[in-house]
């Protein structure tokens, strides 16, 4: 069984080439809460920004979204998935964890088009809201 969440603060975060989705777990770990996407397209302020992040909310972990396509390929989103873990451990200190991301895109554009967002509040809000997906099934995981 693995270890359980209490205590431990965790963030996801949703990979795109221009904006980065930003997940928090709540204190006890059974809850995640979209944040607002960040700024992706300058790698040396995003680091900064998710370096202040984690000592701002006292996390521990970083999960990122592993984008894979159905057949369970990786490619150069994949790629670019692993090297930025590599560079986002060395930066915070954090451990960081890559999970399976497929269709959870999919699934915050379901959520928020029944939440009643129109397009544009749901091209402003479906990155984090990935990001709260792919933390919840995480979290989900480790109950």
């Amino acid at each position: 069984m693995p270890p359980p969440t209490k205590d431990v603060r965790v963030a996801a975060l949703d990979l795109g080439k221009a904006r980065v989705g930003v997940a928090i777990s709540d204190e006890l770990g059974l809850l995640a809460h979209p944040r607002p996407a960040l700024d992706g397209r300058n790698l040396k302020a995003l680091l900064a920004s998710l370096s202040a992040l984690a000592v701002a909310e006292s996390l521990t972990r970083f999960v990122v979204g592993m984008p894979r396509t159905l057949d369970d390929r990786t490619g150069i989103a994949a790629q670019r998935a692993v090297r930025f873990c590599e560079k986002l451990a060395n930066h915070t200190r954090c451990e960081v964890e890559l999970i399976d991301e497929r269709l959870t895109t999919v699934e915050a554009s379901r959520r928020l088009r029944e939440g009643g967002a129109d397009r544009r509040q749901e091209r402003e809000r479906i990155d984090s809201a990935s990001a709260a997906i792919i933390l919840q099934q995480w979290l989900d995981t480790r109950r």
